[in-house]
């Protein structure tokens, strides 16, 4: 099982904080998984969009699209923030 967790605008568009679910084998990165995210379609497939900026996290750490993720791993998406 892994933990997704949704945040800021994100959560507000997808209308959900998070879920936990099996991952499929196939789905083994960070970008795997928001291609399968993005192919769930409707608010999703514009949330995941390859053209909209995220920032994801594996285990509270900031993570690359190519960040393995597995069993146990919590994966955060959230848009990019600025501070001022």
């Amino acid at each position: 099982m892994v933990n997704i967790l949704y945040f800021a605008s994100l959560r507000e568009q997808l209308e959900c904080s998070g879920e936990t679910f099996a991952l499929p084998p196939a789905i083994n990165t960070v970008a795997a998984l928001r291609d399968y995210l993005q192919q769930r379609g409707g608010c999703w497939a514009l949330a995941f969009d390859p053209r909209q900026p995220l920032i994801s996290a594996v285990n509270q750490e900031i993570a690359p699209a190519h960040t393995p993720i597995g069993d146990g791993d919590e994966v955060a998406f959230f848009p990019p923030v600025t501070g001022g």
